[in-house]
């Protein structure tokens, strides 16, 4: 469970409804709620999931774009005829485009595509719940790793009590590492849940923003390579009248990388 569990502002458990025709993606989805304190309801197809959302007033819905009887669509259009304001999270496939932008277009408030990181779809639904106000009203949401905190609600970043100013994606990829703690991630998963799209630029762009690279003032080294123009490059061709006489080259001394803002 989450250091920070949310709850409804009477303190009663969080229900969410999980719709999916795959029987293993519901029970990972409920194992993985559950585990965050909060309950959950099945359903299987979209008859099911409208009924099942009328009778058990769920303050979340996750789901499946592609269902026997109904598309995920026609479900959202059904449940919130009567609950209008509940928000839902679409399941896609990861070529769907036309999917994702209908889901959105149509009134989804986020969406996965499969196969998707239940620590990710976690992140999301708690992030829709705070901002859709089902949760305590007095919740704040806090990560912390060792003494580094962030808070998701203000945006402000501090380790050992020292304020540490971001950059809006650098806040993105702080919040995604510490949201998956001690797991291996990809740079396609950094690129789709930091960048929000499939990225297209140079690979290199989460290396670069993981070692610290990217510019501004942190109050410490600057954080971007630099080539050092030494005194003896610019001397002319040996023999040449105005060369000068150069000295041997001491050996390198190794350097220590700078490391990004947050000091890992």
């Amino acid at each position: 469970m989450s250091a920070d569990p949310l709850s409804r502002p009477d303190g009663s458990p969080i229900t969410v409804l999980a719709v999916d025709d795959q029987p293993a993606i519901t029970e990972l989805l409920s194992m993985a709620m559950r585990l965050e304190g909060w309950e959950v309801l099945t359903a299987a197809a979209g008859q099911e999931a409208v009924r099942v959302a009328k009778s058990g007033r769920p303050d979340l819905i996750v789901l499946d774009m592609m269902l026997p009887d109904f598309d995920g669509l026609e479900v959202m259009r059904r449940i919130r005829a009567d609950r209008p304001a509940v928000p839902v999270i679409f399941l896609t496939a990861k070529d769907a485009v036309s999917d994702r932008v209908q889901g959105l277009t149509a009134g989804g408030d986020d969406y996965v595509t499969k196969p998707f990181s239940l620590e990710e779809l976690i992140a999301r639904a708690r992030a829709l719940l705070r901002r859709s106000g089902a949760t305590s009203l007095h919740e704040e949401s806090l990560l912390t790793v060792g003494d580094l905190v962030l808070n998701e609600d203000s945006h402000e970043v501090s380790r050992g009590g020292d304020p540490i100013h971001l950059t809006a994606t650098e806040f993105e990829l702080l919040r995604y590492l510490m949201r998956n703690p001690r797991r291996v991630l990809s740079k396609a998963q950094i690129l789709d849940r930091v960048w929000n799209y499939d990225f297209g630029g140079q690979a290199n762009v989460v290396e670069l923003y993981i070692s610290g690279a990217g510019g501004g003032d942190r109050g410490g080294p600057d954080r971007l390579g630099r080539v050092a123009d030494h005194p003896s490059d610019r001397d002319g061709p040996a023999g040449h009248p105005g060369a000068r006489r150069r000295r041997p080259a001491a050996a390198p001394q190794p350097q220590p990388r700078p490391g990004p803002p947050w000091g890992w």
